[in-house]
């Protein structure tokens, strides 16, 4: 196919304008890759006369993204809208009765209607593409779709929410607690407009999800995320963690266990010299295990202009060169219901307690511990604090179960000064 290309973009934000900066500046690079010339043909946004940085005189302008979608001349809606409701899922509902291809970065609506959105568009033999909407520039779901195709996959496990990384590698670097890393992180912009999608996992747990289909074979299913946020994490658990060998990172794990699928996020320690230990700032790290290529890590920024962009074009420039693949790696009508399960994989934890300066207080601990078959593996106890002392212990492989139960009989101990915490060390 030698003939044009043409492409609607709907939503000028950061990243919309980063597409239009590609295909203005490596026109050429685009054509020679494809054999097609990329055009955008018409763009739409929430403000026309507002100052973009970028000459967009020459494309048809249009207010509503609807109608843009049902543009006769455009041959790929590049939906950049955002949000898992309202105009964003109108237009690609409306892009898809419409026989478009679609491009997408919206990782919220595809989390919340994934599913039914594939089923519509394979059903009119379309694609929709959302390599942008995971892990920024890394091209993870082309790995999982293609590279990796011939693999039953065992593990997806990664970084995927690089405001999170950020936080917590600043508080560690900067000795700042959570609250003043979170302020300056919401002054140079790197929070999202509801500070909950990031520091809450939530952006990460729809990332998750959408990894979890994929890598699986099974319908997305974001209410069976586990959810846990960053909020919770002290300065001190930084501090300790890092005298006993760990980072903090808030990690997507999903895997099948015996039960089903296990799907979760939250804060959990890694060894300081792994990868995900050493990952900086707003970098995402994702690690995909398979049965036959073993793991592999991808690493790369998580978000921006130019590293989102990228990978809403390698979506557009596979439409163009005719690689056409289902939705979620396999036809969407074939994916299974997945069997959400809590997390009963055994591993270490770390715990952090307070307890109260008396006799006996650290032999009362251990021996709860011990009713429910946790064996500790190292311990540390730091300088007094009024009447009470910190006291981190790092136990053996255990069962989550078994540590919940422990943390809900610790404080009848009577020698626990505030509330127990527990992170998951997780096995790399």
């Amino acid at each position: 196919m030698t003939n044009p290309i043409k492409i609607g973009i709907a939503g000028l934000g950061t990243v919309g304008i980063g597409v239009v900066k590609i295909i203005q500046q490596n026109e050429k690079i685009l054509q020679a890759r494809t054999g097609r010339k990329i055009e955008i043909v018409a763009v739409s946004a929430k403000t026309k006369t507002k100052n973009r940085g970028v000459d967009l005189s020459k494309y048809q302008w249009e207010s509503d993204p609807v109608s843009l979608a049902k543009r006769k001349d455009i041959d790929i809606f590049v939906e950049l809208i955002g949000g898992h409701t309202g105009a964003a899922k109108d237009s690609i509902v409306a892009a898809i009765d419409t026989d478009k291809d679609i491009v997408t970065a919206n990782k919220a609506l595809l989390a919340h209607s994934g599913q039914e959105l594939a089923e519509k568009t394979e059903g009119k033999n379309k694609l929709l593409r959302f390599e942008a909407a995971v892990a920024g520039g890394i091209p993870v779901i082309k790995a999982l779709t293609e590279g990796l195709a011939g693999n039953r996959l065992t593990r997806v496990i990664g970084v995927m929410n690089g405001t999170c990384n950020y936080i917590l590698t600043r508080m560690q670097s900067s000795g700042l607690n959570y609250e003043e890393i979170f302020k300056e992180a919401e002054a140079l912009g790197y929070l999202e407009a509801d500070p909950t999608l990031d520091v809450g996992g939530i952006d990460a747990g729809h990332k998750l999800a959408l990894l979890a289909s994929i890598g699986f074979g099974t319908k997305v299913n974001f209410d069976a995320v586990e959810l846990e946020g960053i909020g919770q994490v002290s300065i001190d658990d930084i501090n300790h963690a890092a005298d006993m060998g760990f980072r903090i990172k808030l990690l997507g794990v999903a895997q099948l266990n015996g039960d089903g699928l296990e799907q979760r996020m939250s804060p959990c320690l890694v060894p300081a010299t792994s990868p995900l230990g050493q990952l900086e700032g707003g970098t995402n790290m994702v690690m995909l295990e398979g049965d036959h290529v073993g793991q592999i890590i991808l690493s790369g920024p998580g978000a921006g202009e130019g590293p989102t962009a990228s990978a809403v074009m390698s979506d557009i420039i596979d439409i163009a060169r005719g690689v056409r693949l289902p939705t979620f790696g396999q036809p969407a009508n074939t994916l299974k219901k997945s069997h959400p399960v809590k997390s009963n994989t055994h591993a270490p934890y770390y715990l952090r307690l307070s307890l109260s300066d008396k006799p006996g207080a650290l032999a009362k601990v251990a021996s709860i511990l011990g009713d429910f078959g946790i064996s500790i593996d190292r311990m540390r106890q730091y300088a007094h604090a009024d009447d009470h002392a910190p006291v981190l212990i790092v136990t053996h492989t255990t069962e989550p179960q078994f540590i919940e139960q422990a943390l809900d009989n610790l404080p009848k101990t009577g020698v626990i000064h505030d509330e127990p915490v527990a992170l998951r060390i997780e096995p790399l």
